[in-house]
């Protein structure tokens, strides 16, 4: 299992790196599938434009072990092989990355609904705060938004 909630800059991941990090679990030769999905900030909806996020959780070790629990459960639920995920905190311009997943895992069945279950869970379940800086004022989002 790779869960890291990191603060932007302290280190850098990109979703290739992760997925090769995925794939060194010694049971990859298991897999079949492999589903990746990187988000990324968006700077442009149809009635604003993001200038910059900020985004925060009051507790990042509480939050980090949240991040496993979730992972953990999951592999368990879908039987799938490896999850890796990253999440950033800080300060983010559009387009910029801050939530990696990958889901290595059997088939692409089991393997596809860990990857969706990953990434429901992540923004519903762990506490995050956005702070959205538009051309019009500042947007709060709290967790699950």
């Amino acid at each position: 299992m790779i869960a890291k909630i990191l603060k932007k800059d302290d280190e850098n991941f990109t979703i290739n790196q992760l997925m090769d990090e995925v794939k060194k679990n010694p049971r990859i030769n298991e897999c079949g599938a492999v589903f990746s999905f990187e988000g990324i900030v968006r700077g442009k909806e149809i009635d604003k434009t993001t200038v910059k996020m900020d985004l925060t959780t009051p507790d990042i070790e509480k939050t980090q072990v949240e991040l496993e629990e979730i992972i953990n459960d999951i592999k368990d639920k879908y039987g799938v092989v490896e999850i890796g995920v990253v999440h950033y905190v800080g300060e983010f311009k559009p387009s910029d990355p801050l939530f990696l997943a990958v889901v290595a895992g059997p088939s692409r069945v089991e393997t596809r609904d860990a990857l969706k279950e990953v990434i429901e869970r992540v923004k519903y379940e762990l506490d995050f705060k956005k702070e959205e800086h538009t051309e019009d004022g500042t947007n709060i989002i709290m967790s699950g938004g």
